[in-house]
């Protein structure tokens, strides 16, 4: 369960904060840089397929970036259903006892003289044959 939460929030603020990629900071001397462009933009950018061209290198990072963390997203939401899923059904094997211990019933099966009728009755020819 921790192991998905931390997963979800890496991933979440993954999303939210952008890759880390080289661009140019807008002023009077056009600079590159190294950083995260997009980290004070609220994810707003992942609509925004034209504000991705912002980072220059390395190349399509950026929707590297968004399918990397949105498939890491929804697998630790998948990750936390079902550790949730086996929270309560461990609860509720702890509260209410499993079935281990009770004895099954069964009807016994009723055996019929005719159903090996070959095994049952002695074959004379065989026997006197020689």
């Amino acid at each position: 369960m921790v192991g998905a939460l931390y997963s979800l929030s890496v991933s979440a603020l993954g999303l939210a904060n952008g890759p880390t990629c080289l661009y140019v900071i807008d002023g009077f001397i056009p600079l590159p840089v190294w950083g995260t462009p997009f980290k004070d933009n609220n994810g707003s950018y992942l609509g925004d397929r034209e504000s991705w061209e912002r980072c220059l290198e390395p190349k399509d990072v950026v929707e590297f970036n968004v399918i990397l963390f949105s498939v890491l997203l929804v697998a630790s939401l998948l990750e936390l259903v079902l550790c949730g899923f086996q929270m309560v059904n461990g609860l509720f094997g702890c509260l209410c006892g499993t079935c281990g211990g009770k004895e099954v019933r069964r009807r016994p099966i009723p055996c019929s003289a005719n159903f090996w009728p070959a095994f049952t009755k002695p074959s004379h020819n065989v026997l006197h044959a020689a």
